[in-house]
């Protein structure tokens, strides 16, 4: 899951690799609407954020399940920037795996945001 030189440094995070990521993790981490919120804003904004930049309705124990769920899953690339955890949506893998998959999700996420004026 992750290389002998950045886990010899202890603050790398276990990814999957391209090929071990599962269509059914990824939609199990893009059904909930916390993950998908934080999907969302990282494919908006084409760059990596910090977990700090996300305001979500829920416990910071909770924030950290969210994200460990859509990292675990292969969606989201997690890396340690001095004290800050860093956030990239994995589109390339996933757009290489699942062709089409995430641009059909944020697509309708945003058409439902706008149905019922939640963004």
């Amino acid at each position: 899951m992750t290389t002998a030189a950045s886990a010899a440094s202890g603050r790398d995070l276990p990814h999957p690799a391209r090929e071990e990521i599962r269509l059914e993790s990824v939609l199990h981490a893009l059904s909930d609407p916390m993950r998908l919120q934080v999907v969302r804003e990282l494919a908006a904004e084409s760059d990596e954020l910090s977990c700090s930049h996300f305001d979500l309705p829920v416990t910071k124990s909770t924030t950290t399940h969210h994200f460990r769920v859509l990292r675990e899953s292969g969606v989201i690339r997690q890396i340690y920037r001095g004290t800050a955890k860093m956030n990239a949506l994995r589109s390339d893998d996933l757009d290489d795996l699942f062709p089409g998959l995430l641009d059909s999700v944020l697509g309708a996420a945003a058409r439902q945001a706008a149905r019922l004026g939640s963004g």
